[in-house]
């Protein structure tokens, strides 16, 4: 049995304000998810020292960055570890000595990479599964399965260049004009399809899980609405589906399956919210508009 209310058209709002409601979902991901993977990089110095040329694995739930040590301290994504206890002794010393601002050291290439990325993604993983759905016809609850890996898909191809460029100015510390001269090289040595590189491993990474994720978000929530006798997914439901689905998609060990499943939950519960909060607003707005109203 599945719930009415999401099985009829989309919410009528713009792209634009889809594109809004998953920056806003992307930020408050990051700021919310990123102090987690500080604290857990910190302890992870603090038993195996990075030495330079190194790399580690920096990663906010939302997006996953490979990233180069410059010398054992790394001054590029955090300060010489310290000694600690565990992640709440973590939190504290790291607040204590080196202030509250420490836990987002790696905040502003993750806003700078997962923000277009969310923005791509989300907003085409709608449009996709709205025309899908109507095409499918009988089949349409597999909509979200094929809309899910087609928007993944196109986010990681048009971001992809970008990712290879951050990785250049962090990994290399080149200035923008010598970064310019080595992405032409590149593309003289190589071709336009040099700046793709990775672009296959990523896709077999995330294609996967995206599919599975919306798959299974999608119907649960539209379980979850039919349980609790709603036609219009409350953030509670849209949190719970979204941390779930996360969980049951997420493709990994116990500590990846910990950053994931908040993070999947929060920027869906929040992206749901901007959508909603959108519709009413347009709803409002067209009504004030018809002939008759004040």
């Amino acid at each position: 049995m599945t719930s009415k209310g999401h099985e009829m058209a989309p919410r009528s709002i713009t792209p634009i304000q889809q594109m809004v409601s998953s920056c806003s979902g992307a930020i408050l991901t990051s700021l919310l998810v990123t102090p987690l993977d500080v604290v857990k990089i910190r302890l992870q110095a603090q038993k195996n020292q990075l030495l330079k040329g190194r790399c580690f694995l920096y990663c906010n739930g939302l997006m996953d960055h490979l990233c180069v040590c410059e010398n054992g301290n790394s001054k590029v994504w955090y300060k010489a570890p310290g000694h600690f206890n565990g992640t709440l002794d973590a939190f504290v010393k790291i607040i204590r000595h080196e202030g509250i601002k420490a836990l987002w050291s790696g905040l502003p290439p993750t806003l700078v990479m997962a923000v277009p990325a969310t923005m791509i993604y989300f907003t085409c993983y709608d449009q996709l599964c709205a025309a899908m759905k109507v095409r499918l016809g009988d089949h349409a609850d597999k909509a979200p399965l094929f809309a899910g890996a087609i928007a993944r898909v196109g986010s990681v191809t048009m971001i992809s260049p970008l990712e290879l460029i951050r990785t250049k100015l962090q990994s290399q510390k080149q200035s923008y004009r010598e970064l310019s001269a080595c992405i032409r090289s590149a593309v003289e040595a190589g071709g336009w399809l040099s700046l793709w590189r990775g672009w296959g491993p990523t896709l077999l990474r995330d294609v996967p899980f995206s599919a599975m994720y919306w798959y299974n978000y999608e119907r649960g929530k539209a379980w979850m609405c039919d349980r609790y006798g709603t036609t219009e997914p409350t953030f509670a439901i849209t949190f719970l589906s979204g941390a779930a689905s996360g969980s049951v998609s997420c493709q990994g060990f116990l500590p990846r399956l910990i950053k994931v499943a908040p993070a999947c939950a929060i920027m869906i519960s929040t992206y749901e919210f901007g959508k909603t909060f959108f519709h009413k607003y347009n709803t409002r707005l067209v009504t004030q508009l018809q002939p008759g109203n004040s």
